[in-house]
């Protein structure tokens, strides 16, 4: 499955931070089954690469899966090696975006002004996510909107929760990236189903758009 193809199904990124290898297969399922079709490993959960690889193998062809919290070149091409699709930031690095488009892989560097945004976009990110939303409220993502290049995709990440939704869709958000109100370590894969559905939901019943 595609960027392009999984960010049409659904443009929700379940981000599934501190997640084990022994724990990833049956929340995924939840997930998958709920309708996400875009899933981050951050690196800074345990053993990022091996759970990566395994849920590629289980659910490639259902999602699109990728790693967070990627800081460096090396770390983008380690994520290549894989098998994912997606490589996702905190920060704008062009040199990080450069070496995840040159393994084939889609980028979503973090921007918190439009100088970082435009960056992004000039080392070839395909979508920029405004983080930390909590720092960045629907009225920056309006501003941004109004300058950035047309179809430019912009997801606000942290924080989100269906309630915030709203707010962000009618300034012109894209899409969410959805951490702690998704996913926790230790949530069973029913609670983590019952809140992606939750999200589904809201997104698809056109809150605020």
């Amino acid at each position: 499955m595609t960027f392009d193809e999984a960010f049409a199904a659904l443009p929700l990124v379940a981000i599934l931070r501190g997640i084990r290898t022994d724990e990833a297969e049956p929340v995924v399922a939840a997930l998958v089954e709920a309708g996400f079709r875009l899933i981050e490993v951050p690196l800074n959960s345990p053993d990022p690469f091996a759970t990566i690889a395994g849920l590629v193998r289980r659910f490639g062809e259902a999602a699109l899966f990728g790693a967070g919290t990627v800081l460096t070149p090396a770390e983008a091409q380690a994520v290549a090696a894989t098998g994912a699709g997606l490589v996702v930031s905190p920060n704008t690095d062009p040199a990080v975006i450069r070496a995840t488009k040159a393994a084939g892989l889609a980028s979503l560097p973090g921007a918190a002004t439009p100088t970082e945004a435009f960056a992004a976009l000039a080392a070839g990110a395909d979508g920029v996510k405004l983080f930390p939303a909590e720092g960045l409220p629907p009225e920056v993502l309006k501003a941004w909107r109004a300058v950035l290049p047309p179809g430019t995709r912009l997801l606000p990440v942290g924080g989100i929760d269906p309630a915030r939704m709203a707010p962000y869709r009618a300034a012109g958000a894209d899409g969410f990236g959805l951490g702690s109100a998704l996913y926790k370590p230790g949530m069973t894969a029913r609670d983590v189903g019952t809140r992606a559905e939750a999200f589904v939901a809201t997104w698809r019943g056109g809150v605020g758009a």
